[in-house]
C-alpha cells in the first residue's frame, strides 16, 4: 500500500518505534528521533509523523528533521508539547503556583513553536496533562482557568501561521485535568478567542471522558475547529492505546462517517502503544492503517444510503443498526 492509495494521510506516534532497539540497531548505544523516523517510514501507507518537543529534538535540530523527512518522502504532521521532561512542572505548567515556572513553561512552548516553524510545520498540539488538581481545597479554580487562558493567548499570538490545538484528557497524571472533556475545552477555546486555535480529539480520551466520539467531533466543528484526530482504542477506563477499531468498531466507524460529513482533511494520527505490550511497532502501525482503510470501505457502502439517512432522521436505531450490519457483514 502506498500513500497515494490511502483515504487519509496517516501519522503515527514515534516513541513506539524504540521497541526492540537492540535487535533493530545492534551495537548502538543511542537511538535518535532520526532513527525512529527511518523505522516508521518502513510502514506501508504511512505518510507523516509527529514530534514531541523538546524530547524528540534532543541531539538533533529542526533542520536535520526536515532534511530526513524530505529524504524519506515523509510529511511533518506537527509537534506536540511535552512538559513531563521537567520534573518542576509536576505542579503545573501554565498553572504552576510559581510565576517563574509558568514563565518557564511559556518560554519552552514558544521555543517549540519556533522549532516547528523551522522544520516547516504548522500544527502544535498541546496536551496540558500537568495542569489540574488532585485534592479539594488545593486549587483556586478560577485562577487556574485565567492563567491557562492567558498562557494560551500568548502561545497563539506568537506565530499566527501555526495552528494551536488543545488535546483534552480527563485525568493522568493529575487526578483532575483542568480541561477534561470537550465542553470544558470549547469553553477555554472560546475564552481565548484566537483564530488559530482549535481542538484535537483523541479517541481513547473521549471514551473515558464518557463521550461519544462522533458527537464530540461534531461539537468541535460547530464551536471551533477540529485540527487533529488521534485514533486508537481502549476499554474506556484509561488511555489504553490499542489498535484502532479493536474494541469500538461501530463508534470508530461513526467517527469516520462524521469526519467525512464535516469535511475533515487533516491527518489521522495513531496514538497507540505497541511498545507497552511488546508488539512489533511496524506491524502494529500497519494494522492501524489496514483497520481504518477497511472501515473506509464500509463507509463506501453507506455513503449516499437514503435508508440510513432516513433512519438517522427518524432516530430509528434498529433500522440504522440493520443497515450497518449489512454493510459490515453482508446481507442475511
Amino acid at each position: 500500500m502506498t500513500t497515494a492509495d490511502t483515504r487519509f494521510a496517516y501519522a503515527t506516534r514515534l516513541n513506539g518505534f524504540k521497541a526492540d532497539a537492540a535487535k533493530v540497531w545492534p551495537g548502538r548505544n543511542r537511538i535518535t528521533s532520526l532513527d525512529l523516523i527511518e523505522r516508521a517510514a518502513t510502514v506501508p501507507g504511512l505518510s507523516a509523523v509527529d514530534f514531541n518537543f523538546p524530547d524528540h529534538l534532543e541531539g538533533t535540530t529542526a533542520k536535520d528533521i526536515r532534511a530526513k523527512l524530505d529524504s524519506l518522502g515523509i510529511s511533518l504532521n506537527g509537534f506536540a508539547m511535552r512538559y513531563y521532561s521537567d520534573p518542576g512542572f509536576k505542579k503545573g505548567a501554565l498553572t504552576h503556583p510559581d510565576k517563574a515556572m509558568r514563565a518557564k513553561a511559556l518560554e519552552l512552548t514558544l521555543r517549540g513553536l519556533d522549532a516547528l516553524a523551522e522544520a516547516g510545520g504548522d500544527l502544535m498540539t498541546l496536551w496540558l496533562g500537568q495542569d489540574g488538581f488532585d485534592y479539594s481545597f488545593q486549587a483556586d479554580y478560577l485562577r487556574l482557568w485565567d492563567e491557562t487562558a492567558e498562557g494560551l493567548a500568548v502561545i497563539a499570538a506568537h506565530n499566527p501561521a501555526i495552528d494551536i490545538s488543545i488535546e483534552y484528557k480527563p485525568n493522568e497524571p493529575r487526578a483532575f485535568s483542568l480541561l477534561p472533556d470537550v465542553a470544558t475545552t470549547l469553553l477555554m477555546v472560546s475564552d481565548v478567542n484566537a483564530n488559530n486555535m482549535g481542538v484535537t480529539l483523541d479517541f481513547a480520551h473521549v471514551l473515558y471522558a464518557d463521550e461519544m466520539p462522533a458527537y464530540a467531533a461534531a461539537l468541535i466543528h460547530r464551536r471551533s475547529r477540529l485540527l487533529g484526530v488521534h485514533l486508537n482504542d481502549g476499554y474506556a477506563k484509561r488511555d489504553d492505546g490499542l489498535v484502532a477499531g479493536s474494541v469500538h468498531v461501530i463508534q470508530t466507524l461513526e467517527l469516520l462517517y462524521t469526519l467525512e460529513k464535516l469535511g475533515y482533511h487533516n491527518a489521522i494520527y495513531f496514538d497507540t502503544f505497541p511498545d507497552a505490550v511488546g508488539l512489533d511497532p511496524v506491524a502494529e502501525c500497519s494494522a492501524n492503517i489496514s483497520a481504518v482503510e477497511g472501515m473506509c470501505r464500509v463507509l463506501d457502502r453507506l455513503r449516499g444510503n437514503a435508508a440510513l439517512d432516513a433512519a438517522i432522521a427518524a432516530q430509528d436505531a434498529v433500522a440504522s443498526q440493520r443497515i450497518l450490519q449489512t454493510a459490515l457483514y453482508g446481507a442475511a
